[in-house]
């Protein structure tokens, strides 16, 4: 079965951010924790109150980006979320899976998190084929967050738990900026991978060789890309949003070098439309 390529790319955009000094951060999920009230001042009531009371957020969008990663062809994918919070925001659930504030003093925060790595078919490009499947696995991990005024800086380690069975670390900094109606965001972030993980990802065993045609390669433990991210959000209204993303994925070190990669740029764009409750 075809991976979501836009369920692929959203966790490694996503950063949730307190909403206290970065009201309306870059994260979809994120957007409208800091809003100002209505003008009426009222707090919705019922059902519509407790979906406002969880900061819950519903949209749709679509990703334009590689086939797979180290793909030189690309695809648009339709990409729906729907995200809430609970507990004063110490819990996210979001697109890319669930998020646990554990410690908090001043701007140091420590998180812990789990979601999904979604593997990658053969079958997803023909310069797959004969390589064989990556299954679909749990992902568990933790992220330590410090505030500098505008600037977070982060890092996180994750274990898969089946699929590639690896282990992958995100060492990044973010900066936003608001500017009436529109929030500006850019950021980059670096991620380590161990030798489960690049051996399932870039390696070619010999078997895999014979069956697509591609060189045997051992791929070792290293960093694996540096991403370069832009936005711009717009504040429609007290509700509505519109956010345009760009992202440049660069492949380094034995990814880059794998003969399972075409192309070392990973350009993507996205474009999302929400509604906070």
């Amino acid at each position: 079965m075809k991976k979501n390529i836009g369920l692929m790319i959203l966790p490694a955009l996503v950063m949730p951010l307190s909403a206290g000094n970065r009201a309306w951060a870059a994260d979809p999920s994120e957007l409208g924790a800091g809003e100002p009230p209505a003008p009426s001042g009222e707090r919705p009531t019922g059902f519509r109150g407790k979906l406002h009371d969880w900061n819950v957020v519903v949209g749709a969008g679509a990703v334009y980006g590689p086939k797979f990663e180290g793909s030189k062809d690309f695809e648009v994918m339709p990409v729906p979320f729907v995200s809430a919070s609970f507990f004063n925001d110490r819990v996210h659930v979001g697109p890319t899976g669930l998020l646990i504030d554990i410690y908090k003093v001043e701007n140091f925060k420590i998180s812990a998190r789990g979601g999904m790595e979604f593997g990658r078919d053969e079958d997803d490009a023909d310069h797959l084929e004969g390589l064989g499947d990556i299954d679909s696995g749990a992902k568990v991990g933790g992220v330590i967050s410090y505030e500098l005024g505008p600037i977070e800086l982060s890092a996180g380690v994750d274990k898969i738990i089946g699929g590639s069975d690896g282990v992958t670390g995100t060492f990044g900094a973010e900066y936003s900026h608001m500017v009436g109606h529109f929030i500006f965001s850019a950021g980059a972030s670096a991620t380590w991978a161990d030798k489960n993980y690049m051996k399932s990802y870039f390696g070619v065993t010999p078997l895999q060789s014979a069956r697509s045609g591609l060189d045997v390669y051992d791929a070792g433990a290293g960093f694996k890309r540096i991403d370069l991210t832009a936005s711009v959000t717009y504040l429609a209204s007290e509700h509505w949003f519109v956010r345009g993303q760009a992202e440049l994925g660069i492949l380094t070190g034995d990814a880059r070098n794998s003969p399972v990669v075409q192309k070392d740029t990973q350009p993507s764009v996205m474009m999302f439309v929400g509604y906070k409750f």
